[in-house]
């Protein structure tokens, strides 16, 4: 007796052991794996744009489109997102990677689609995956190029190059890479990659490598409209990282502003741009990550576009998507210059098809 207890206690602690040190070696991994992508880094442009430059007091058309790495169809929810329902309910979501390869090309073909039919001048889109476990390795940029057919000039940013991460435990997110892609009927002179401070704990080796992506356009007379796609922090309890992040970007546009250029700043920026908090019907409480952005927190000279009418731009993916269930607000939109006039801002309802987000139409003009 005693000598079979003696052997199931160290068979026990061979286990544990084996554990501990498995554990130890993945953190080691996911460590050695990390590395921060470079600040001001030149990014190459591809394609061939329709013309050479922009011209003043002309109407032009930009969409921003956050395609949540086509994960995000109805019948999806998030692992890393957590919600309370009107009742108390907490809830939380489940999938770490798209349901399967025919959910992602679906979102992706549908989100593709939905941009195309918009026919505008500029695209900003987030939440692009080149290969990735958690869309199965679809290379989602070139599947938006192609979509959007001869005419446009891109340039690609990472922003997610991760180790294979095992969590959540019942569906890995794996390894993935994954960015921020602008696309251009005039020609882009330059496109820099920006890098936005991030967590410098332990959540850094988990997190995108946050960044927003800077690129010049020429405008007749001399004058540059810059353009810059950005998509910040989520999961920043306190807010503080998303200050640093708001900070740097007001120090970029307001340089470019008092050098006589045109500003417009468009994406996810994870902060609620529309005062739309309790706006849309849900059977949800209110999150507590809806931190506002409103014109008095960006640089002077500048401002927030964005809308809630129609609906909102984001929902929320704890739990599937059900009309009048979620919790909708407005996190898409842009900020713009004083010199850039607006002609229209919308919201564009898909009914959350292809992704967590709802894309947002900005037209404008750069006063001469």
């Amino acid at each position: 007796m005693k000598k079979a207890v003696k052997i199931t206690a160290i068979v026990l602690l061979s286990l544990i052991a084996a554990v501990v040190l498995a554990a130890a070696g993945y953190v080691i991994y996911v460590v050695a794996e990390y590395d921060r992508i470079e600040d001001n880094l030149s990014l190459t442009v591809e394609g061939s744009a329709l013309y050479p430059a922009l011209e003043t007091d002309t109407a032009y058309s930009i969409v921003t489109y956050n395609i949540g790495f086509g994960a995000y169809t109805p019948d999806y929810s998030f692992f890393m997102d957590s919600g309370v329902m009107s009742d108390g309910t907490e809830v939380n979501g489940k999938y770490g990677k798209a349901i399967d390869k025919d959910h992602v090309l679906y979102a992706v073909n549908g989100a593709s689609g939905v941009l195309k039919a918009q026919n505008a001048d500029f695209y900003f889109v987030q939440e692009v995956d080149t290969d990735g476990d958690r869309s199965y390795n679809v290379n989602e940029y070139d599947m938006l190029t192609a979509a959007l057919g001869d005419g446009y000039q891109h340039s690609f940013a990472v922003n997610f190059h991760s180790a294979f991460l095992m969590y959540p435990l019942n569906d890995f997110h794996g390894k993935n890479t994954a960015g921020i892609v602008t696309y251009s009927r005039y020609d882009i002179s330059s496109s820099v990659r920006r890098s936005y401070p991030v967590d410098d704990g332990f959540a850094k080796f988990f997190d995108l490598d946050r960044c927003f992506q800077v690129n010049r356009i020429p405008v007749k007379g001399g004058r540059e409209l810059v353009l810059i796609n950005s998509h910040m922090s989520a999961y920043d309890e306190g807010g503080t990282i998303r200050e640093a992040q708001l900070k740097l970007l007001n120090e970029v546009i307001a340089a470019e502003y008092a050098a006589g250029n045109y500003v417009i700043v468009g994406g996810d920026f994870n902060h609620e741009l529309a005062d739309s908090l309790g706006t849309f019907p849900s059977e949800q409480q209110t999150p507590d990550w809806a931190y506002p952005l409103t014109d008095d927190m960006v640089a002077d000279g500048f401002r927030v576009v964005a809308s809630k009418e129609i609906t909102g731009t984001c929902r929320a993916a704890e739990i599937p998507y059900e009309k009048g269930v979620n919790y909708l607000t407005v996190l898409d939109g842009f900020i713009v210059s004083a010199n850039v006039g607006t002609v229209s801002v919308t919201n564009i309802d898909t009914d959350f098809a292809f992704s967590d987000h709802n894309p947002v139409r900005f037209e404008f003009v750069l006063n001469s």
